[in-house]
């Protein structure tokens, strides 16, 4: 247990870094590490509390900055939606859920690197985009790169836009958390972990950014993109 902690804490630590260097892929990154030790039922759940913590830190150190009216607009669809994704988690067949996570992880890179996201502000997109972020948040534990692309068409400062996003994606996690341990068996193995990790995720995002913000840009996320891809491939070959 106590090496296993430990993998999974400094696991989380290099996630978060790594999402913030990179703007993607931390959370996808880590959740195959997740299914490896936990197992693909307690993955996704294990990795939403853990955001969940992040996200809060996130929302909390720029609340004043929170943009309210896209956020609700966009959650007005993501709770409904990230509610019947979670349900379609717990029915699943395990294996069935490993390899979707495995395509998830391939359509977010190539939609990433493709530049296929290119997508014009409005209510409209808040309210679809939410509505697939959601699903796909609570079917596969995590949808960053779309929730991103959505609300950097809004131009929000940097300060407003993190802090949005994350208060985003903390509600849909919280809501899913609410599902999964109505259906899922959490115990307190669960609980030290996901607490541990969401610390970890904390602390990764704010300490290690530093030092991966000298390595170039442009080759990092390159790496991160190839990485998430032969992760994806994967899953969807093995389940």
């Amino acid at each position: 247990m106590v090496v296993e902690i430990i993998v999974l804490f400094l696991s989380a630590f290099a996630a978060a870094a790594i999402s913030g260097a990179a703007g993607f892929g931390g959370a996808l990154l880590l959740l195959p590490l997740l299914v490896t030790t936990v197992g693909a039922e307690q993955a996704v759940p294990l990795l939403t509390v853990a955001q969940l913590i992040g996200n809060f830190a996130r929302a909390g150190f720029g609340f004043k900055q929170i943009s309210w009216k896209p956020v609700l607009l966009f959650i007005a669809a993501a709770i409904p939606a990230a509610v019947l994704g979670a349900l379609s988690f717990v029915n699943l067949q395990k294996s069935l859920a490993n390899r979707l996570i495995g395509t998830a992880i391939i359509v977010f890179v190539l939609l990433k690197v493709t530049g296929i996201l290119k997508l014009k502000p409005g209510k409209g997109l808040l309210l679809i985009g939410g509505g697939i972020v959601g699903y796909l948040s609570g079917l596969v534990g995590s949808a960053g790169p779309v929730g991103a692309a959505i609300f950097l068409t809004l131009g929000l400062p940097p300060v407003s836009y993190i802090a949005s996003e994350a208060t985003t994606a903390l509600v849909m996690h919280a809501v899913k958390t609410l599902i999964y341990q109505n259906f899922i068996r959490l115990d307190q193995h669960f609980w030290i972990l996901a607490g541990l990790m969401g610390l970890a995720m904390i602390l990764g995002t704010w300490i290690a950014k530093r030092f991966i913000e000298k390595i170039s840009p442009v080759i990092f996320q390159k790496y991160v993109s190839f990485l998430l891809l032969a992760i994806g491939l994967y899953m969807l070959i093995h389940g």
